[in-house]
């Protein structure tokens, strides 16, 4: 009996020898470590350190509706995924709820047959607090950077080396530029910069980054590098919008009363993708095909944009429960492109949502009603300030240029890879120089700065620009 028992200790000891020296080896040796793994070792310990996520809805009044649920949106599944609220950092303008246009006040919908996307949403920066200032502080953890004017919480992602970091951004764009509800934009340079040194100060483990935006890729596009542990997907590419989504109209057009759209087709499309699986066998490669697939059309772009990724490719294999968290009610949801959700019949470009609405009060409004005479205004300002933008823009490129060389000069398009600008310093301020001549150019005008970029880059300077600008606004006044 001893001899049969020390052979067996001889013969388990071999094995376990075999078994460690494999576990040292190639693939086959991930596997066998996956077999040693203790049941204490489960998957709670996939995601070493704190998930953290920071949501913002750069826009405001009820016409941008969209935004502002869809960062709800966003939150609620976070919270669903088990991130807690101290480690969720909200900004919202925060007008939606409460407008007088709500026909559910106090309620926040993202789907035409959806529930309320707005309870419990932390309030954590809003109305004047929702600024370039206090998002890039907050992402890179520092509170005493923080401004607020009575709308703030001061709550930042204080991650560390160990963490993973959510970022995702809700809005309207242009070239290299972000929204906010203040009118100040946020550069693409300044957001890139930023994520650089909050890796160069090991704020994060990992870092994801979704961006709704039209032509949002422009943000990452020759600036993201590859090696910050940064995976970013973007509604758009460089040079396109992106798309509204449940707009009156569409085939799943929001409930009676709306008069505006629900969601943007990109957010939508992430966001109903992960209610519905479990995102611990989802990973972000899978989820951004789907997200493609769907925002565009089946590959068609009828109504649709591209959607990109940029930065760390080596990223986009982890699950999305590493960022998001998952629904404990989606345990037995598998993943598969044969039960992801079918597109949307009806989308409207996102730079046109406004007029949407804008139309809706005019065409829903009693004929002879002040209420009719009113939302005639508001319609004709919105269109006619559309027209000075464009046409002062265009005139601005024709005397720097020249009237046949200007419209090449302001819409030439440089190669995939290549950021917009060569000074980004110039290119704010050639804005500045615009601004001060003619107006803001707000969430409409911001498509034009691929034009205010390459002004820069044919190496006009700013006085040139101001000069030009107040003679170009005074004739499309």
């Amino acid at each position: 009996m001893g001899t049969t028992t020390a052979r067996l200790r001889c013969c388990l000891l071999f094995v376990l020898v075999q078994l460690l020296l494999l576990s040292t080896s190639t693939a086959a040796g991930a596997r066998w470590q996956d077999f040693l793994r203790l049941p204490s070792e489960g998957e709670s310990d996939a995601v070493a350190g704190t998930r953290w996520a920071i949501l913002i809805a750069g826009s405001n009044g009820y016409y941008n509706y969209r935004h502002q649920a869809d960062v709800c949106h966003a939150y609620q599944i976070m919270k669903k995924g088990g991130l807690k609220d101290e480690n969720i950092v909200v900004f919202m303008y925060d007008d939606i709820a409460s407008s007088p246009d709500n026909p559910r006040p106090g309620v926040i919908i993202n789907h035409p047959t959806g529930g309320d996307v707005y309870a419990g949403v932390p309030k954590d920066y809003t109305g004047k607090d929702v600024n370039v200032n206090n998002f890039l502080a907050a992402l890179l953890g520092n509170s005493s950077a923080v401004v607020s004017g009575g709308g703030g919480s001061g709550k930042v992602v204080a991650s560390g080396p160990d963490d993973h970091v959510f970022v995702y951004y809700s809005d309207h764009g242009g070239p290299g530029v972000l929204g906010m509800p203040s009118d100040d934009y946020l550069y693409a340079k300044d957001l890139v910069r930023a994520l650089k040194q909050k890796h160069a100060a090991g704020g994060y483990k990992s870092l994801v980054f979704y961006l709704e935006a039209c032509e949002s890729g422009s943000i990452f596009e020759g600036l993201l590098p590859e090696d910050i542990n940064v995976y970013a997907t973007t509604a758009a590419n460089a040079e396109e919008s992106s798309w509204g989504t449940y707009c009156p109209g569409d085939d799943q057009g929001p409930p009676p009363g709306f008069d505006t759209c629900l969601g943007d087709l990109y957010s939508v499309a992430w966001m109903e993708d992960s209610d519905v699986h479990n995102l611990r066998t989802e990973s972000l490669k899978q989820q951004y095909e789907v997200v493609k697939d769907r925002t565009s059309a089946h590959g068609t772009y009828s109504l649709g944009s591209h959607v990109m990724q940029y930065g760390d490719a080596r990223l986009a294999g982890q699950s999305l429960d590493n960022f998001i968290g998952t629904d404990p009610a989606n345990d037995n949801a598998t993943f598969g492109r044969d039960n992801s959700l079918r597109p949307h019949s009806g989308r409207i470009n996102q730079r046109d949502a406004d007029l949407v609405y804008f139309w809706q009060k005019y065409k829903k409004s009693a004929e002879g009603t002040p209420e009719k005479a009113e939302a005639r205004r508001r319609l004709l300002r919105v269109m006619s300030r559309r027209s000075q933008v464009d046409s002062s823009v265009e005139l601005i490129g024709s005397l720097l240029f020249g009237s046949e060389e200007g419209s090449r000069v302001l819409g030439a398009v440089r190669p995939a890879g290549q950021p917009l600008a060569d000074d980004w310093g110039c290119l704010k301020s050639m804005v500045r120089a615009y601004e001060a001549q003619c107006g803001a150019l707000a969430q409409y005008g911001m498509k034009h700065m691929r034009s205010f970029a390459n002004i820069c880059n044919a190496g006009v300077g700013e006085e040139a620009m101001a000069k030009v600008a107040a003679q170009a606004c005074a004739v499309a006044r």
